[in-house]
């Protein structure tokens, strides 16, 4: 079945769930678009601030009649609203108090993301190659690509095939040189966009994010979208991140959007873990002439002007590029090669900065 008969398929099944008040789903103003993939089916079901509660038999029922319609494929259906998280004592992480509203992912000790201002200055490969760095200093790792309207992850890592799904619904992530990885790029059609308004991408966000079995790790490393939109927003609202690291190239027009990406990073009391300056130069391959063709040390001054750690320098060359579009990224290609060591000099100042984990 093509996947728009089957979204029409799954909308006409759901004109037998009540919904409070009286009515149909399938006719409900507040459902979104039905999205299908390969393996999934997702949508989300719009409702007012406080009625959340009353429409979870409407949201069960809705994954009951999208199930029998879709077969194998994961049914993803999210109710969005604006009820403010309710008001309770105190919780904790790592002896510091947490936000209310907040709650950490079972299993996993740290969340740390890498975001940036805008698209282009290579954050996912920074993403990659920092939770590769990571790895290698012994610790247990996965990658979450947050990114969904320009997922990367499954190109950098050279992934295949889509991530299997248990019986209970819940995602097993694929492994990539160890790493567990999950990304919406890999349930895509080559070339399919991801067009979702902001409440159904921060509702895919949550349910890869919480409907993953990551098992034990001690660090989810996060490649957010560039910029400061809905996703952001929910991650920083209503998950416990232990800190953000900002890319951006040296010139002005990057970090400009760097700083904006970091003032609401700041509003929303996200930990900083400092910036990492990539693109930073070009050495000739057949001269060793240096070019400093974004500017130079554009980041590291940012860094300074903000207060915040200036975390490393990534050159511009040609080896991490070719090993980006191969999906065999420079931490695994050449372990000990200058690229490799300043990633897992990046990672070890990241490292410093959460003292609870191992070094």
């Amino acid at each position: 079945m093509a996947d728009t008969d089957l979204a029409a398929a799954i909308k006409a099944a759901l004109a037998a769930v009540d919904i409070p008040g009286g009515g149909d789903l399938a006719g409900y103003g507040g459902l979104s678009d039905i999205i299908v993939t390969p393996s999934a089916v997702a949508f989300a079901i719009a409702v007012a601030p406080g009625m959340e509660a009353a429409f979870g038999p409407a949201r069960e029922a809705a994954q009951r009649a999208a199930q029998a319609v879709a077969g194998t494929r994961k049914i993803m259906v999210s109710l969005t609203g604006g009820k403010p998280p309710a008001k309770a004592g105190p919780t904790f992480s790592h002896g510091k108090p947490v936000p209310a509203g907040k709650t950490a992912v079972p299993g996993i000790k740290r969340i740390i993301a890498v975001g940036s201002g805008k698209g282009g200055v290579g954050k996912s490969t920074t993403a990659v190659n920092i939770a590769l760095a990571l790895q290698a200093e012994g610790l247990r790792v996965g990658i979450l690509d947050a990114d969904l309207y320009g997922p990367s992850i499954p190109k950098l890592l050279g992934l295949e095939g889509r991530p299997a799904v248990r019986d209970d619904g819940i995602f097993s992530p694929q492994d990539a040189f160890g790493l567990k990885a999950m990304s919406i790029g890999s349930m895509l059609v080559k070339d399919q966009a991801v067009v979702w308004r902001g409440p159904m991408a921060t509702a895919a966000l949550r349910q890869l994010l919480r409907e993953t079995d990551w098992g034990p790790l001690d660090v989810l490393v996060v490649d957010l979208p560039p910029g400061t939109g809905d996703i952001h927003i929910s991650l920083a609202q209503q998950t416990i991140v232990d800190g953000v690291v900002i890319v951006s190239t040296p010139q002005d027009l990057a970090l400009i959007d760097a700083k904006k990406a970091i003032d609401m990073l700041r509003r929303f009391e996200v930990p900083l873990l400092g910036l990492v300056e990539n693109m930073s130069y070009f050495i000739a391959p057949d001269t060793g002439t240096r070019y400093d063709i974004f500017g130079t040390g554009g980041a590291q001054q940012a860094a300074a002007d903000l207060e915040l750690p200036f975390l490393g320098a990534i050159p511009l060359v040609m080896s991490i590029r070719e090993g980006s579009d191969a999906g065999v990224p420079p931490m695994i290609a050449a372990p000990d090669g200058p690229e490799a060591t300043a990633y897992r000099a990046i990672s070890r100042s990241i490292l410093a900065q959460l003292p609870v984990l191992p070094r």
